[in-house]
């Protein structure tokens, strides 16, 4: 059970609760739910009794223990407690059978892992000035709250720079309407598309518009064309060209990836921050931030590395291809897989070959 899975657990049993008449509340659009702090109960936390507890003019403990019993009985959940005043806290079943729910799910879902429709009855127009980083901004966010279900307008305050297009850039109408997408710091005057085409090339330049938080300064040095792990996106991108290298050389050794998720400690890091992925895009999505994804996949990436060098997923020497490798190539195609996926919503290439 993934955390997504886990939240949608909970919400389905706050409307149990309210359909069978045992809670009388309106019923939320989403119950988010958060790893277990250092110290704390379960694998997973939730507050939604506090939040519901108002509402059902009940206290937070008799809310909890309503949907407390709804929610345990659930396939994947191991254990609900409640915790003080009112906290529900998850311990899922064996790691392993989440571990593999969450690879099947990249694997059936492949560059849409994340994507979801939390945001469909949104309906969002967007406004940004005549800039080239607002323009690189707000098609990025329009690809993210879209991945979410909302459907999205973009406008520009004057006619676009035809150099955006290049970008990847487009917008839909001209003017100004009452929705500005603000607090966004635009690049030095006089910095254009097209100086920004030419110094770095589109993903580059992308990236440098994209990874620092829109109101910090872009990062446009020579840093972004850095071939070695002191550049981001180079490291990003190699990690997916890596995990897809080894798809290759497992082929050619005779053997695929396998079902089940790897038992090696250095695994761990990797799978939770791959679990953690449609919580990232969503949050990307809700606050307008794509730098919260592209540091995410930073993180992925560095797990990657980490995970591929302590286990690696292809055998050495003579050694035979075991259940283990299979496991660990699952882990690894998982990971190019959101690399590629999160590379997508920002608008950049993931090439196979670095």
């Amino acid at each position: 059970m993934t955390p997504a899975d886990l939240s949608r657990t909970v919400l389905h049993a706050v409307r149990r609760a309210v359909d069978e008449d045992a809670l009388r509340v309106p019923v939320p659009a989403r119950v988010r739910v958060e790893r277990t702090r250092p110290g704390g109960s379960g694998d997973y936390a939730c507050a939604v009794a506090l939040q519901l507890a108002g509402p059902a003019a009940l206290p937070a403990l008799e809310v909890a223990a309503i949907l407390r019993e709804r929610v345990a009985a659930e396939p994947g959940v191991g254990r609900v407690e409640i915790t003080g005043p009112g906290f529900l806290s998850f311990t899922l079943d064996a790691p392993a059978a989440g571990d593999r729910a969450v690879l099947d799910a990249v694997r059936e879902q492949g560059l849409a892992y994340g994507h979801g429709d939390a945001l469909r009855e949104e309906i969002l127009q967007f406004h940004h000035a005549r800039e080239v980083r607002a323009a690189v901004t707000a098609h990025a966010v329009r690809r993210l709250v879209t991945a979410q279900g909302a459907r999205v307008r973009v406008s520009c305050e004057e006619a676009s720079d035809p150099d955006w297009a290049r970008l990847g850039v487009t917008v839909d109408a001209h003017g100004t309407p009452p929705v500005p997408l603000t607090g966004i710091r635009p690049v030095p005057a006089g910095v254009t598309a097209g100086e920004l085409l030419e110094r770095f090339g589109p993903d580059a330049a992308r990236w440098g518009l994209l990874r620092p938080a829109g109101h910090d300064r872009a990062a446009l040095g020579p840093e972004l064309l850095v071939q070695g792990e002191a550049n981001p996106l180079f490291r990003v991108r190699y990690a997916h060209a890596r995990a897809r290298a080894l798809t290759r050389g497992a082929a050619l050794l005779g053997f695929t990836a396998g079902h089940a998720a790897p038992h090696d400690g250095a695994a761990r890091p990797l799978l939770d921050l791959i679990a953690d992925h449609p919580g990232v895009l969503l949050a990307g999505a809700r606050h307008r931030a794509p730098d919260r994804v592209a540091r995410q996949l930073e993180a992925v990436a560095h797990a990657f590395f980490d995970f591929h060098d302590s286990c690696p997923p292809l055998p050495a020497g003579d050694e035979k291809p075991s259940a283990a490798h299979r496991a660990r190539l699952a882990l690894a195609e998982a990971a190019g897989t959101v690399l590629a996926g999160g590379l997508s919503l920002l608008g950049i290439r993931a090439p196979e070959h670095l």
